[in-house]
């Protein structure tokens, strides 16, 4: 099988054919650090210089790709230009090629190259001066320094920043994303809130509707359906008006209202207050009445926080919508307490051949007043009790003036 060889970067192809051809000129102009009588010089002839040099030119093309290769050869050739008059180009660029082998290579090959080189500048100082008892011997460990040590140490600075700065830039990626994850979980949180809004909002008066309009078409009697016609026409408008203050707070920009499970914010229609309250569950109840529910209303508290009152009327509510679709023949009662600084909320009705539904997770309207009572920090449970139906809410009384 052929060896393929990786395509060399753009950069590096630069980087050899710029040092060849300034190694060239030197050479062209005669310009060599060392003259033939010089001991370390073994091959003297004149072409012997450009040897080294076209091969260390050519190592530049794998300073990316092959680092390590690159300067192994290059190394090579540095000892064989040793033996020449030499280059001052093959050393340069010997240089860089130590410094690409840190910055480009293995992790492993970065953290060891540099006490590799940190070694033999040391032993190339200590040795010579020590052998020769000369100080001047140091210089020889100078000059393996300032070839070998300082691009390794370079190289290995410049990949540490360069690591740095793709560890931030992955940790700002992350932090990016987990941020657009908890916007999206917001935002379905948000819309299944709303949706369950809109259940508690309307779900009891089209109940209402549905059942008078079919108890109309089915008793042939004129009195009997004006009465269902009248209750038809007082859910519709009272459905709508619910709509019309929930879509109110949708499109509200101001920043005071947003949307939310509790609602709170009070919006008026001809400047009066239409935001459910406590007081209201009078109305509530008279209306479940006029629906066909034989409904009690007992309550015994003071003063409550918007959104306990908020909740606790929404709870009601749904559980009144409940008992009308599902209870049996029998008497609902609501019954409100506050105690301890607590607002204890408990409806009953009679467990009906459809009762199966209203079990948590149905889609009954359990989920959204479960909800209610968890994020004000309450607690909530429903299901069936000596032979009834029980709705159980317990809700703190936040201190302070209601919103």
């Amino acid at each position: 099988m052929a060896l393929t060889l990786p395509r060399p970067h753009r950069d590096d192809i630069r980087i050899a054919v710029g040092g060849f051809l300034g190694g060239l000129l030197m050479w062209g102009l005669g310009l060599s650090p060392r003259e033939v009588t010089d001991g370390l010089v073994l091959w003297p002839q004149r072409w012997a210089v450009l040897v080294p040099l076209a091969v260390t030119a050519a190592c530049e093309l794998l300073r990316r790709t092959r680092p390590r290769f690159a300067m192994l050869v290059g190394t090579a050739m540095l000892t064989v230009d040793t033996v020449t008059r030499g280059n001052v180009v093959t050393v340069v660029l010997f240089t860089d090629l130590m410094y690409a082998a840190v910055l480009y290579g293995t992790p492993a090959s970065a953290r060891r190259i540099p006490w590799i080189t940190g070694l033999l500048t040391v032993i190339g100082g200590v040795v010579p001066a020590a052998l020769w008892r000369d100080p001047k011997g140091l210089l020889i460990g100078v000059g393996v320094g300032v070839v070998a040590l300082a691009p390794a140490a370079t190289g290995w600075v410049v990949r540490d920043h360069r690591d740095a700065a793709e560890a931030a830039r992955l940790r700002a990626e992350q932090t990016a994303l987990l941020a657009e994850m908890d916007r999206a979980q917001a935002v379905t949180a948000e819309r299944a809130r709303v949706a369950r809004e809109l259940h508690d909002l309307v779900a009891n008066h089209l109940s209402a509707i549905a059942i008078h309009s079919t108890a109309a078409l089915s008793i042939d009697d004129p009195g009997t359906s004006r009465e269902a016609l009248a209750v038809i026409r007082q859910n519709s408008v009272e459905g709508l008006a619910e709509m019309r203050r929930l879509i109110g707070i949708l499109r509200d920009r101001g920043g005071d209202h947003e949307p939310s499970p509790k609602l709170s914010a009070s919006l008026e229609q001809g400047g009066t207050p239409i935001t459910p309250t406590l007081d209201s569950l009078t109305t509530l109840v008279d209306g479940a009445r006029a629906n066909g529910l034989d409904v009690t209303l007992d309550t015994d508290h003071g003063r409550v926080p918007a959104p306990v009152e908020l909740a606790a009327y929404r709870m009601v509510q749904e559980s009144l919508t409940n008992a009308l679709k599902h209870a049996g023949p029998g008497r609902v009662t609501v019954r409100l307490a506050q105690r301890d600084g607590m607002l204890e909320l408990r409806v009953t009705s009679p467990c009906g051949r459809r009762d199966a539904p209203r079990a948590p997770g149905s889609g009954a309207g359990l989920i959204g007043m479960r909800e209610r009572a968890t994020l004000l920090g309450g607690r909530f449970d429903a299901g069936p009790e000596d032979g009834l139906w029980a709705v159980r809410a317990t809700l703190p009384m936040t201190e302070g003036d209601p919103e």
